[in-house]
């Protein structure tokens, strides 16, 4: 046996303790599930899964792409099947193709929900996030967990989310005897890099006229410790996690000290388009609803199994605004430091606008060619 092996704690007292899988183990949340996991009295044994191996000691480490149907072999320790699986590779990076982050984030869903059921798992974790719900001006506020999914694919990464969600649902009569449960945190915080996060980064907060933003934050310690509870069966179906209640739009400015930029809706959304469009900004126009109408959820499941949230939305603000101190960020693409320095907060502003309003005349210009 190696050393390795011998690490991973066996049953305590003889009492019979879950194996728990974690995919995306080696970093960000995973990571910190993993840790969690593994230094769990409630917790037998531990399988780690990425495309690297992480930092985790005390847990047993394969190296594979989840989407590799050998993943079902590997949910298996001394031909027992895990008892839960928490998949967390997921790629929802700004700058990666659409395509093939979509192509990766289904395609990986798939193959471990498959791969589960076929390895004889009896649960399957899933993460998505409270976007599903979609940024709309008659949410109720907060959103109840089995509030229907209104968002549509026009936000980054959302596609693949409800498409994660779709599976979730049909698994259960796919594959007879897995359970499928699936946790939709709020706006992420914590070493995490989004259009949500960009939006601090802005020399200005960017506030579309007639709009009524709502912020709710999860800090990434936060919904570790919700999925830990998924993990051991605490609570099941659709989990909603995030901070106790919600920020208005004015306490964000007055906590960050940023002063806003009000934009009527037909030029902001119009100017977001039109630079993704041309490939200027990672950041599709769907991206805005977010910060335009609320979608905080109340987290009543996970309170109700007993789980709190240790941090607030203030502290999440403050801890947010600490990791993107010094970065400056228009309509969701980063300035390099010449340019930042060149332009200057309000320039940045100024120049957001500007080229919009470039774009819409070199469109006039060719029209009347």
């Amino acid at each position: 046996m190696s050393s390795q092996e011998a690490n991973v704690r066996g049953p305590r007292n003889g009492a019979a303790r879950p194996t728990v899988a974690v995919t995306g183990a080696a970093s960000g949340v995973g990571a910190l599930l993993t840790e969690r996991l593994a230094a769990s009295p409630e917790v037998g044994r531990v399988v780690a899964l990425d495309e690297r191996r992480g930092d985790v000691e005390g847990v047993r480490w394969h190296v594979l792409d989840v989407r590799d149907p050998a993943i079902a072999d590997r949910l298996r320790v001394d031909g027992e099947p895990v008892d839960t699986v928490v998949h967390l590779a997921l790629d929802l990076d700004l700058e990666t193709d659409p395509a093939a982050r979509s192509a990766y984030n289904v395609r990986g869903a798939q193959t471990v929900l498959t791969a589960a059921a076929a390895a004889g798992v009896r649960r399957v974790v899933l993460c998505t996030s409270a976007m599903v719900y979609g940024a709309l001006p008659d949410n109720d506020v907060p959103l109840a967990e089995d509030a229907e999914l209104r968002a549509t694919a026009e936000a980054t990464g959302v596609g693949d989310l409800l498409e994660i969600e779709r599976l979730a649902k049909r698994a259960p009569r796919a594959h007879p005897g897995l359970n499928v449960t699936v946790v939709r945190p709020a706006v992420l915080v914590g070493g995490t890099d989004t259009a949500l996060t960009r939006y601090f980064e802005s020399p200005r907060l960017l506030v579309v006229a007639g709009s009524r933003p709502c912020w709710q934050f999860c800090h990434v310690e936060d919904l570790a410790a919700a999925l830990e509870y998924a993990a051991l069966e605490k609570v099941e179906g659709e989990l909603a996690v995030g901070c106790d209640g919600w920020l208005e739009q004015e306490e964000v400015e007055e906590l960050s000290g940023i002063r806003r930029m009000e934009l009527p809706s037909a030029v902001a959304l119009g100017a977001a388009s039109r630079l993704h469009r041309l490939g200027l900004t990672p950041s599709p126009a769907g991206d805005l609803a977010y910060t335009m109408y609320p979608w905080v959820v109340s987290g009543s499941r996970l309170h109700e199994a007993g789980w709190r949230p240790k941090w607030t939305n203030e502290e999440v603000l403050a801890e947010l605004l600490r990791e993107v101190a010094g970065r400056r960020t228009v309509a969701g693409r980063r300035l390099g430091r010449k340019d930042a320095t060149t332009l200057g907060a309000a320039g940045a502003t100024v120049a957001l606008v500007g080229t919009a309003a470039l774009v819409r005349r070199a469109r006039r210009t060719r029209r009347r060619m």
